[in-house]
């Protein structure tokens, strides 16, 4: 069905359907009467001239996470705060508002961000399959579908999420759950496209607005497994239409033990690709068990002895349900153009510019690279020094070797590209990599650094709605210098995310051997929240997905997932994995 740019949906062509599809899945919500509810179109930004990838004027300059998780939770600085008196319980409150989430209740532009959310997650989940350790998980754990959904919930988030091809919002990695897990109960369940993707958004607002009370902490990013026990809850039952209750009794369920990753496992061992599946196992467990009859505590987040007490440094309890409705953490999300760890994705941009600008592909070696400077904030250095304990050269485990600036720069300078096969043999243990890897010197920007506390992402919001509290959780993450750039933040909360922003940014300087020198910066890396991907999501997704090896039709048909009755859905999906 052709598009108008006026987005209102035009009459039926020749074999089209005339409405966009009803939600009538088994166990999908109805209206009133038992009336099936249809969902709105959706519309894909308008497509513009692409700006070169060099500096852009509203768009110059990755995905948090903190790389050292202490050995013991921390003492936070205060107390979560005890619900209003008389007011639910923040669980009770989340669970209510997103267990009556409907298509229509969602603006289109949210629901359209999901269907290039789905399409990201699912280029991510094939790139993962196609490598070995990909294939041990199925031959461990059985295909991505089969007849039981919750192993197929499992199985879909931990081939999506080890190669860091997942996508992330201002609080957390979340397609891994909020997108695997729909993924696996709307296949199964027969649902159509309007279901799938209320069901995206709904786990995506569910599980970023859990993390973001707990950003401010000692897990973030992908070290932040709780995020998916709240995804992958709120993906399953928003699929199965489950009554608000379960949801509030599961929710408690899943966070009762949540789980705390061991650096050395996750950045050095084969584990990684558990991290994420075992939480979703844990959180499938819960929603049977409520689903039984069992209970959980409903103020679980926000009790002394609760959730918030243990994995908050300083509690934002409020954050959980302040703006429902109305503040969209999908609007948040930062898409992943290329497998790289958090912070390097900026320098990344910088070094593929740099490549074609120069033609160091036509050069005969990589000793025509004399030096290479990446200026970048302490946010990139912070997982910089992480990496570095782990990475001594070829051989280098591939969950550390993605937060490695020197060697991604290195390798985008040098190749024109990085994939996913540069972060295993025999690409990633080539010499010229590596000597090129030791000439690149890392430089703090005191004005990146600034930059990226004074956007949403990836905890800039979080400082900003913790105040000064948030002074002794910064002196820990970087120091004193951290705390004096956070020493003027906005004091007060915008309306909504649609200007949210994701200022990860670097500046790398090449010097060569024949005395030629450039520069490229980038303030917000290509695919990374900000103005350019918000008009162009639907592209730049397209593009990822067909350069992990998805088909053609399956990336062009992407935006009309939201009217695909569950026949065409079903098919879409499994011509999406192959």
């Amino acid at each position: 069905m052709p598009e108008r740019r006026d987005g209102a949906i035009p009459p039926a062509g020749p074999g089209e359907p005339a409405a966009p599809v009803a939600y009538a899945a088994p166990g999908a919500y109805t209206g009133p009467g038992g009336v099936p509810r249809r969902a709105d179109r959706l519309v894909e930004p308008d497509r513009l001239v692409e700006p070169g990838r060099g500096v852009e004027p509203a768009d110059r300059g990755t995905d948090p996470y903190e790389p050292a998780a202490p050995t013991a939770p921390p003492t936070p600085t205060a107390s979560p705060a005890p619900a209003v008196s008389g007011a639910p319980p923040a669980l009770v409150t989340l669970a209510r508002w997103a267990a009556a989430l409907r298509p229509e209740d969602v603006p289109e532009r949210v629901l359209a961000l999901a269907a290039s959310q789905l399409l990201s997650q699912l280029g991510a989940i094939r790139a993962g399959a196609a490598q070995p350790l990909g294939a041990r998980m199925v031959q461990a754990f059985g295909p991505p579908f089969q007849d039981d959904p919750r192993t197929s919930a499992c199985v879909l988030a931990g081939l999506g999420s080890w190669l860091n091809l997942d996508d992330t919002a201002y609080a957390g990695h979340l397609s891994p759950s909020t997108v695997a897990v729909p993924l696996a109960y709307a296949h199964r369940l027969g649902l159509d496209g309007a279901a799938l993707l209320t069901a995206i958004v709904a786990a995506n607002e569910c599980a970023a607005r859990v993390t973001a009370a707990a950003t401010l902490g000692p897990l973030r990013g992908q070290s932040a497994l709780h995020t998916h026990l709240v995804g992958a809850v709120a993906g399953r039952l928003h699929c199965e239409g489950a009554p608000a209750a379960t949801w509030a009794d599961a929710l408690g369920l899943s966070l009762a033990q949540p789980p705390w990753p061991l650096l050395r496992a996750f950045l050095a061992s084969d584990a990684r690709l558990l991290s994420t599946f075992a939480p979703v196992r844990t959180a499938m467990d819960a929603c049977d068990a409520a689903t039984a009859g069992f209970h959980g505590a409903p103020d679980l987040l926000e009790h002394p002895d609760g959730f918030l007490a243990r994995f908050a440094t300083v509690p934002l309890v409020d954050a959980v349900t302040d703006g429902l409705g109305r503040r969209w953490h999908t609007e948040t999300l930062s898409f992943k153009t290329h497998p790289g760890g958090p912070g390097v994705d900026a320098a990344i941009d910088c070094a593929l510019d740099l490549h074609h600008r120069l033609g160091i592909g036509r050069l005969d070696e990589a000793d025509a690279i004399r030096e290479v400077v990446v200026e970048t904030s302490l946010y990139t250095l912070t997982a910089q020094r992480t990496a570095e304990r782990y990475v001594d050269g070829p051989g280098a485990p591939l969950g550390a070797l993605v937060l490695h600036t020197p060697y991604t720069v290195a390798t985008a300078l040098l190749t024109g590209d990085l994939t996913v096969a540069d972060f295993t043999a025999p690409d990633r243990d080539e010499e010229t990599r590596w000597r090129t890897a030791r000439r690149v010197r890392l430089v703090h920007d005191p004005a990146m650094t600034r930059a990226l506390l004074a956007s949403e992402a990836p905890f800039g919001e979080a400082i900003r709605r913790a105040g000064p509290d948030a002074d002794a959780w910064l002196e820990g993450f970087g120091g004193p210098d951290l705390v004096a750039a956070a020493a003027v933040r906005p004091d007060h909360a915008p309306a909504d995310f649609t200007r949210a922003r994701k200022a990860t940014g670097a500046r790398v300087t090449v010097r060569l051997a024949d005395g030629r020198t450039a520069s490229e910066e980038r303030l917000i890396p290509h695919g990374a929240a900000g103005p350019h991907t918000r008009r162009h999501h639907a592209r730049l997704m397209r593009e990822k997905f067909t350069g992990l090896g998805g088909p053609e039709r399956v990336a062009e048909t992407a935006g009309d997932v939201g009217e695909m009755p569950p026949a065409a859905l079903r098919a879409w999906i499994e011509a999406a994995l192959g």
